[in-house]
Formats: C-alpha cells, structure tokens, sequence
C-alpha cells in the first residue's frame, strides 16, 4: 500500500523542485554565452513508422514452429505469448544469440560443446563431505566432545 501523501512530504517535495529550479537557472546564466540554445526547432517528423536504423539484430528469430506457436491460443490457458516464452526461455543462449551481450555469458559461453565427461549416474557426496567441510572451516560440525569456552 503506497504512503499517503501528507503535508511534510508535500513541502519536501515542493522543496525539491524548487532547488531544482533554481540550479537549472543559476547554470543557465553562468554557461548561456558558452551554450547558446538554438532558434531552428526540428523539423516534425514525417507521417508513418520510423526510420530503420541498419544494426545488426542481436538476438536470432526463432523457428518457424515456434513463432507459430506465439498466434495460437492465450497466455492466460498456457498457450500463446506465454508458451513461446517458455520455449525460448529453455534454450541456451548461445543458441538465441551469435556472441555473448554481456561479460557474464563469456564463462559459459560454448561449455556444452567441450563436455568431457558427464556426470556419474550413482554418485555419492561423501568427497565433498569428506574434504569441504573440514573441522576447522567455515561449516565447522562440532563433535560433542568439544568445549565451549
């Protein structure tokens, strides 16, 4: 539930815009001569869609199939805009996009190509248990013939 708007924050909030005001009008008269504000306004912009800028797209588009599956139906019955998203959502991202967006990807970008050995059908966690948790570590287990004190 939002706060109610009282007195105090009225005034702090009028406060504000005031100090606000006023440094816009003290750097204005200190830099107008350098900062001079333009006469020509733009041009209004032509009737119709923007302009298409020639980027590159970042992300592939998907599948025929999957982009079919995006018309059909409604999210609010698992179909529709909210199937797509989870289909899109269990892909890797190095199968969505041509180079990682962000430095974080880079760790694992391509991991699965380079899979080695997976993991043991029957493993065991006592190697963890047995060389992690040291008596001496952070999860320190105390034994109860240890002293407090």
């Amino acid at each position: 539930m939002r706060t109610l708007m009282t007195t105090q924050m009225q005034n702090c909030y009028r406060e504000q815009i005031t100090k606000e005001t006023m440094t816009r009008l003290a750097w204005r008269s200190r830099y107008a001569k350098e900062y001079p504000l333009s006469s020509k306004t733009p041009a209004p912009a032509p009737p119709g869609p923007p302009p298409r800028t020639s980027a590159p797209p970042l992300m592939r588009p998907p599948s025929p199939q999957t982009r079919e599956v995006l018309y059909q139906g409604s999210s609010h019955y698992g179909t529709g805009r909210g199937l797509y998203l989870r289909r899109r959502g269990q892909m890797r991202p190095e199968e969505k996009f041509e180079f990682p967006l962000i430095s974080s990807w880079e760790y694992g970008w391509r991991l699965g190509d380079f899979s080695v050995c997976g993991s043991p059908a029957n493993g065991r966690s006592a190697v963890v248990k047995n060389t992690f948790y040291c008596r001496n570590g952070v999860f320190n287990r105390p034994a109860t013939t240890d002293l407090l004190g």
